[in-house]
């Protein structure tokens, strides 16, 4: 009889403990929306409502820092400012599997971020970026901790468009140089005749 009602109360409490973690997964897809779409909507409010104070956050750049404000100077300089780099940004983000907890009120999760750029010197590229993110509850519910977001700098649409750039360039030159040949050869010949 003892071991029917331990085995009874062990499948209560992983069943309860597997509740309970289904509903933090429904809470850590819906901060992943509410943030998606405030980045899309770059709505800067409703996404620094969704970090924790003390936020880390890495941009794709590799500019790191802490704290809300520091997230809200990066968006201004970037999107918004007279010398802005990004004209449009939108962003899908994937996670790879549900979410790692460490504990009742940390979790980490990591995936791709399918995104597209426009930037404001004309050029409009997509990329999987990838992401990770810390994730705290507090006060009942699910912040951003901290954020990691980058690109393979090694391939990527950026470079992939530099590469063609010097190629083209490079053959350019080539040709220039070649015709450049021929004629002071020409003319040297034209001389020596």
């Amino acid at each position: 009889m003892r071991i029917i009602k331990a085995f009874c109360l062990a499948a209560l409490l992983t069943f309860s403990v597997a509740h309970a973690q289904e509903e933090d997964h429904d809470g850590l897809r819906a901060l992943r929306a509410t943030m998606e779409d405030a980045l899309n909507k770059r709505d800067l409010d409703a996404l620094l409502a969704n970090v924790d104070d003390n936020v880390a956050f890495t941009a794709m750049n590799a500019e790191a820092g802490y704290g809300k404000e520091h997230i809200r100077n990066y968006f201004d300089r970037m999107l918004n400012g007279p010398s802005k780099v990004v004209e449009n940004v939108s962003v899908k983000f994937v996670p790879d599997r549900k979410a790692t907890f460490y504990g009742p009120d940390v979790a980490v999760s990591a995936g791709v971020a399918a995104s597209h750029y426009e930037l404001t010197n004309g050029l409009k590229f997509d990329i999987d970026a990838r992401w990770t993110a810390t994730l705290v509850r507090k006060d009942g519910r699910w912040l951003v901790g901290a954020f990691h977001y980058s690109a393979n700098v090694f391939r990527n649409p950026i470079m992939d468009k530099q590469r063609s750039f010097l190629l083209m360039a490079g053959g350019g030159v080539a040709v220039v140089l070649a015709l450049a040949g021929f004629f002071i050869g020409r003319r040297r010949a034209a001389r020596t005749a």
